[in-house]
C-alpha cells in the first residue's frame, strides 16, 4: 500500500488525509484494493459510529479512492474490494436519525454505490454488484433505496438476466412500499414491451 495511505489509514491521521489528493491517480492505483480493505476494518470497529475523526478519514479516503478508480478505469480490478466494503455496510444501521441525517455507514454505502453502479454497462462489475444492491432495498433508508432504484433501472438495460434472479426481493420491496421501486417496476415493464 502507498506509504501515505498507510500513514493516513494506519494512524487515522486526518491532518494528512487531504495530501492524498496531491498524488497522481496512477501513483496510488495499485494500492486501492488494500486501502479499501483497511477502510472496511476501520468502519467495522465498534466505536466507528461515534468517532468523528475516523469517519472523516474514511470519507476523504473513499472520495480519493473512487476518484482514482474512475480516472484509471480500474473498476474491474478493484471491484471485489469495493463491493466487499459496500456489503459490509449492511451489517450496520442504515436508517437515518430523526433529523433525516444519514448514519456513517449509510454515507459510505451512498458514496460507493455511485462508483460501482455507474458501471451498469460492464457485466463483470454488475455480476458482483447486483446481488448486493438488492439487499439495500429493504434496509429502511429511503434515499439509498431511491438512488438504488435508479441505478438498477439502468442495470436492467444491459443486464436483464442479473435482475431477473432477484425478482422476489424486488417485488417484496415494492409491496413494502420501498420508495422509487414502483417507478422502477413501471420503467422495467415499459422497456420490456418496447423491445
Amino acid at each position: 500500500m502507498h506509504h501515505l495511505f498507510r500513514l493516513v489509514l494506519g494512524q487515522k491521521d486526518l491532518s494528512r488525509a487531504g495530501d492524498l489528493f496531491s498524488l497522481n491517480d496512477s501513483e496510488i492505483e495499485e494500492s486501492l484494493s488494500e486501502a479499501l480493505e483497511q477502510i472496511k476494518i476501520i468502519s467495522s470497529s465498534s466505536d466507528y459510529s461515534s468517532n468523528g475523526n475516523d469517519q472523516a478519514v474514511v470519507e476523504i479516503c473513499i472520495t480519493r479512492i473512487t476518484t482514482a478508480i474512475r480516472e484509471t478505469e480500474s473498476i474491474e480490478k478493484h471491484g471485489n474490494a469495493l463491493v466487499a466494503l459496500w456489503e459490509s455496510c449492511l451489517e450496520h444501521n442504515l436508517r437515518p436519525s430523526g433529523k433525516d441525517e444519514d448514519t456513517p455507514h449509510a454515507k459510505i454505502a451512498s458514496d460507493i454505490m455511485s462508483c460501482i453502479l455507474q458501471n451498469y454497462n460492464r457485466p463483470p462489475v454488475m455480476a458482483l454488484a447486483v446481488p448486493v444492491a438488492v439487499k439495500f432495498l429493504q434496509r429502511g433508508n429511503k434515499e439509498l433505496c431511491r438512488n438504488m432504484s435508479s441505478y438498477l433501472s439502468l442495470a436492467a438495460i444491459t443486464n436483464p438476466d442479473l435482475l431477473a434472479e432477484h425478482t422476489d426481493t424486488i417485488v417484496k420491496s415494492i409491496l413494502q412500499g420501498a420508495s422509487g421501486m414502483h417507478s422502477f417496476l413501471n420503467w422495467t415493464f415499459k422497456e420490456s414491451y418496447s423491445q
